[in-house]
């Protein structure tokens, strides 16, 4: 068999056609057609890389991060918010050490909120705790690499407010109606509360209050104080105005006369009275007529009950009748007694001294008694006297040399009552605030 050979001109001829194909058809695909130009390719641009926005819970950084939020149970300890989660071991090791100059771990508390921040890992590492015992304070436990413990608050702002109601029936629905807190409600009461009965209220009655509200991330937590009052009762107008001397804010009214007096006119805060002093009642236990020598304020167990003036505890322990009861003296003049308590007050004993207004015991139902309440009796020269009728000396009013500051405080304080309006008068209670 012959073979075929190419030679000269032709061979290169073919040769350059073979090429030419080549480069054609290497073009069109990638190109997309024979005869488009290298600058009519579309350019694709790769998205830039968005960082991610953190994300912080109490400063923390918890991206990543499970975030759960719980409160403490009843009788539960530190160590159990951890159940379920790990620790690192020298974390671990360091909380079992610190110091309760650092933290005191008794002082967490049921109810109060904490909030756990874990890897999300499958031993569910725990990399912080926030405990928080208050709407202000929070503690931080830094758990990652070794332990630091942060101690930080929440800002607070005190915003003006204030309120005007009319009476209709008595004060405590009136101020359940207008949605007003009771801290505010307490703060009024005691201003007040040697002026005015306030269990004895005349339809028709009314006030207005300017105060500062205590807010959280816009959220009320409290009453940072009352600046003014102005209270018509019976027709009657009164002012409040507190003022300074030196020895701290006190309430006088427009002739420069304090409103307080040397006691508390309540040994509780605001409350129904369920019976009054008599010389003739009839005993719901013993189920005979005598006398009852004292007030009885009903209230929930477990309400505080406060001394109503400092003094020296004389008496801190139970009897079969008084059951858990405290005795306070406050001079050579004036003694109060607080009965039936459900547990006296932690370091209340014989010989301690008391504050005005300091907790002493808890409202129960020990002793002789068939309900929750507490049986405030009121002792002057040794004698069993009504303590909603006593009339005390008032304390100091407002010293000359303070008198032109003091007309200055009580003409712009008059001033910015005058200018909140009364609710229009109603079948109803009416409120009117801001």
């Amino acid at each position: 068999m012959q073979k075929m050979t190419v030679q000269g001109p032709k061979r290169w001829l073919i040769v350059g056609g073979i090429l030419l194909a080549v480069a054609v058809a290497a073009s069109a695909l990638w190109y997309g057609r024979p005869n488009q130009s290298p600058t009519d390719v579309p350019v694709v641009q790769a998205e830039p890389l968005v960082p991610p926005v953190p994300t912080f819970v109490h400063g923390v950084l918890a991206n990543d991060l499970t975030v759960i939020e719980n409160t403490i149970q009843r009788n539960q300890r530190f160590a159990d918010l951890f159940q379920g989660y790990a620790l690192n071991p020298r974390t671990a090791q360091q909380l079992n050490m610190l110091p309760k100059s650092v933290y005191d771990f008794r002082k967490i508390a049921a109810h109060k909120k904490y909030t756990l921040l874990v890897e999300n890992d499958s031993a569910r590492t725990a990399r912080a705790l926030i405990y928080e015992p208050n709407a202000i304070d929070y503690v931080i436990f830094h758990l990652k690499d070794s332990l630091l413990v942060e101690t930080c608050q929440r800002e607070v702002k005190r915003i003006e407010k204030n309120v005007a109601g009319v009476v209709y029936s008595n004060l405590s629905e009136t101020v359940e109606a207008m949605g007003i807190s009771h801290e505010l409600t307490n703060r009024f009461v005691d201003i007040f509360g040697w002026q005015v009965d306030f269990q004895r209220l005349q339809r028709g009655d009314r006030f207005k209050l300017i105060y500062d509200e205590l807010q959280v991330d816009g959220q009320p937590i409290g009453i940072g104080g009352i600046k003014g009052i102005y209270f018509e009762h019976m027709g009657q107008g009164m002012y409040a105005f507190p003022f300074d001397q030196g020895e701290g804010t006190d309430y006088f009214d427009e002739d420069g006369k304090s409103l307080r007096k040397a006691l508390l006119k309540y040994p509780i805060e605001f409350t129904r009275i369920s019976s009054r002093y008599s010389m003739s009642r009839f005993h719901p236990v013993a189920k005979v007529f005598r006398p009852h020598l004292g007030t009885d304020f009903a209230a929930p167990t477990g309400t505080p009950i406060r001394s109503v003036g400092d003094g020296m505890v004389e008496e801190a322990q139970f009897k079969i009748n008084n059951g858990n009861y405290v005795k306070v003296r406050h001079n050579a003049t004036y003694t109060t007694a607080y009965l039936h308590m459900s547990k006296i007050g932690s370091g209340i004993v014989p010989g301690v001294r008391v504050r005005q207004g300091q907790v002493i015991g808890y409202v129960g139902s020990t002793g002789l008694a068939t309900g929750p309440h507490l049986c405030y009796r009121f002792f002057r020269n040794g004698v069993q006297v009504d303590a909603l009728k006593v009339e005390l000396p008032p304390s100091q009013p407002v010293k000359s040399e303070f008198a032109e500051a003091y007309a200055l405080v009580k003409t712009y304080l008059t001033q910015q009552l005058q200018q909140i309006p009364f609710p229009e008068v109603q079948e109803e209670v009416v409120i009117a605030g801001n």
